[in-house]
């Protein structure tokens, strides 16, 4: 039987703001009680980002609440916590950075079946309003034409 991940926390504005091009999975550099605190699923990544800073990648933005029993062990719930990734990754996505409007958008957080914390990291281009209209236009589309069928398969 196959492990699945257990996911802490998603971006869902994420894929609403950005056309996401290439995802990554990366590790995250946690302290005890941010890992515990996770465990209880209280963490958000709304209005977070990656950077590329001396050939290290940094997650901005990602609040992770204060562990309750964790007293002084507890860190600054909003710190930058460092993304683990192979240099080639890293080299990879400075040089896709620096071209004009690509930027690193976290999409999720998750536990992986080895029980460790990851992040799935997106490679992101941002949406005009004009291209959010449409993919909402899409999703309407879609959702009617779903409806229609199962009206359809219902009355036979």
């Amino acid at each position: 039987m196959p492990a699945e991940n257990r996911t802490i926390a998603t971006n869902k504005k994420a894929r609403h703001d950005y056309f996401i091009d290439e995802t990554f999975e990366c590790g995250i550099a946690l302290t005890g009680t941010e890992v515990k605190s996770l465990r209880e699923n209280r963490a958000t990544l709304r209005d977070s980002f990656a950077t590329v800073r001396n050939g290290e990648v940094w997650l901005h933005g990602v609040h992770i609440s204060p562990y309750s029993h964790g007293n002084r062990a507890n860190v600054d719930p909003d710190r930058q916590r460092k993304l683990l990734l192979h240099k080639k990754e890293i080299r990879y996505l400075i040089g896709k950075t620096k071209e004009r409007g690509y930027t690193l958008v976290p999409l999720s957080l998750y536990f992986s079946p080895a029980n460790k914390v990851k992040v799935e990291l997106g490679l992101a281009r941002g949406k005009k309003l004009y291209d959010k209209r449409d993919s909402i236009a899409k999703r309407d589309q879609q959702r009617d034409v779903e409806r229609a069928l199962r009206e359809r398969t219902r009355g036979e």
